[in-house]
This record gives C-alpha cells, structure tokens and sequence, in this order.
C-alpha cells in the first residue's frame, strides 16, 4: 500500500510500505480522509521525540471497514486505543489510560496511508449523508469539546456563560464552535495571521479579533506556547477558568500568582474520551457545529507539499485534509 513517512525533520516521503495486517479482534480500515494536526507538524519539525522516525503519522481518519460483515461500514476512527480495564477505563476517562496508545505513535502506525487496523470499539459509524471528508473531522473537534466541556464544567455558575479562544487553527475554531455549541453565545477569538483571522470572519462567522484588552470569565489557549499561557493569565477573569489545550511548547508563561490570588482555574486537557468523541460525532451529524466547510482537501501524494506550505503559512484553511485514494 501507499502510505506518508516520516523520514526525518521536514522530510516526508510518498512511498509504497507493506500492507496492514489487522491484529486479532481489529478491522481493517480503507482511509478516505485524514487531517493534518498539529501534533503532525511538531513531529515533522522534530520536536515530537514520541514520534521518532522513520513512521507514518496521521491520525485523524475517516474511511470504510474493508472484510467481514461489516464490510463498506463508514467510520469515523477514535485513534486512541485504551485497555479497557484500568480505573480509568472503567471511569470513563479512557484518555488517561497509563497503557493507552494512539496511531501515528510507536507501535501503532499512523493514518497517512491506504489502510490501518482498529478495534471495533473505537469505530464510530458515519451516516451515508455525511461525506467522509467531514467525518474526519470529529478526531480534532472532539479534542476542543473535551475542553470545553472541562472549562464549563469548572467554571462557576454566578460568572457570565462568555469565553475568549487564543489562536483560530482548527483546535481553536473547533473550540469556539463547541462552546456555541454547549450554550454560550459570546466567543471572540484571538488570530494574528491575518489571512486566517479573515478566513475565520468571512467563511466561518467568528468573531476574530487581532487583540483584545477585554477580561472573559472563560479563555482557552489553543495554541500553549509560553506567550500565550502568558496572555491567557492576563486576560481571564478573578474566579476564571482557563482551558489549556495547546501543545506549542514548554516555556514559562503561566502566572501562578495570580492564579493563586485571583482563584483561577487551570484545567490541562488532553484529547478526548470515548464519550466525547461519540457527542462530538453526533454534533457534527445533526448539525450543531455548523457547515464545517472551511476544510482544504489535496491527495496524499501532494501530502509533503501540503506540510512545507503549512510550515510557510501559506494555507489560510484551519485544516488540510489529505485523500489517500486521490
């Protein structure tokens, strides 16, 4: 099969690699659509040590259950594979399991390729109205409706429902469009791209800004380089909450003494459980998220090009999503 490895940093090769055999009791899927996450671009720059090369990454994937009878099933694929069994399985926080691995990290290939094999449990199926190209899309957003969720879930009642989201990539336009979602009316979003803050604006209907002074009971850092940690502690409100999703980098930035003195909330998250990822599925069918057609779609092929031009900022799109079949 085809597939796009990672062969070192900013390197990436189109290549033919042996086919997938799936594991016991795992489907095999026939990937249609799957995104370029960011975490793709930390590994591709080199500053993913879990994503050593050479590996295929990706795992942000739609496709068909390929053998069996379930065979042509549509599928959104949850790449987060957990044991099932621990506490926090058991609880409902798959996303903290200690022996959970997910694709496009060692041992588990990713989904820049032809095929991969899951567990059935971690298929969502897809209904025949909704292109696959859309149902990729429910990896990323559920990572933002994680945190949402999270940011709501701490945030006291007496404070106004009102959030500010740092950075409009597509975690952070996802992070917008869920809490609209769950109820607040009034999200501003902070880009300094101006080519994407326009984007936002024009075709998804944000309010984005290039700053603000304004203070939000709620801000999600999207971004989590040191300077936006640095941002979210000054514009939250005394008694906020911050909901920390970016993975930038590990600078300083965060202001401990405010936090302390101002009770403010920070709440780390980390991608999604496995309910989360169904609700996020579910919203994206019905609707609650809005069009999503702010997506970019370029073959596979053209996948390394597709990273040096994100490297450039010359995609104004908040995600690229690849065909492996194109």
């Amino acid at each position: 099969m085809k597939a796009l490895v990672y062969q070192g940093v900013e390197t990436l090769e189109f290549t033919e690699v042996p086919d997938v055999v799936p594991r016991p009791e795992e489907h095999l899927i026939k990937v249609e659509a799957v995104g370029i996450c960011g975490s793709d671009m930390h590994a591709y720059l080199g500053h993913d040590p879990r994503r050593p090369a050479p590996l295929i990454l990706g795992h942000e994937a739609a496709g068909s259950i390929v053998g069996g009878h379930l065979d042509g099933q549509r599928v959104a694929v949850n790449p987060l594979v957990s044991c099932g069994a621990c506490q926090a399985c058991v609880a409902g926080r798959e996303n903290l399991c200690p022996d959970r691995q997910i694709i496009s990290m060692a041992p588990r290939e990713g989904a820049f390729a032809q095929y991969i094999s899951m567990p059935l449990r971690n298929l969502v199926n897809v209904p025949a109205s909704v292109p696959l190209g859309k149902a990729a899309l429910v990896e990323p957003l559920a990572v933002s409706w994680h945190t949402a969720r999270l940011a709501l879930e701490a945030l006291h009642p007496s404070m106004d429902q009102e959030a500010l989201v740092i950075g409009g990539g597509a975690i952070g336009l996802a992070a917008a469009l869920a809490l609209k979602a769950m109820g607040l009316e009034a999200v501003t979003v902070i880009e300094n791209d101006a080519a994407r803050r326009a984007f936002l604006t024009d075709k998804c209907g944000q309010n984005a800004v290039a700053q603000t002074d304004r203070s939000y009971p709620i801000v999600v850092d999207a971004v989590g380089f040191g300077a936006t940690r640095a941002l979210a502690s000054a514009l939250v409100q005394p008694g906020g909450v911050i909901g920390h999703v970016g993975l930038g980098d590990e600078s300083p930035g965060f202001d401990v003494r405010r936090a302390t003195l101002q009770e403010i909330t920070f709440v780390g998250t980390y991608t999604y459980t496995a309910a989360d990822f169904r609700d996020t599925a579910e919203a994206i069918f019905d609707g609650r998220l809005g069009p999503l057609d702010w997506t970019e779609t370029r073959p596979l092929a053209d996948g390394a090009e597709a990273f040096a031009d994100l490297r450039a900022g010359k995609v104004a799109a908040p995600k690229i999503i690849l065909n492996p079949w194109a």
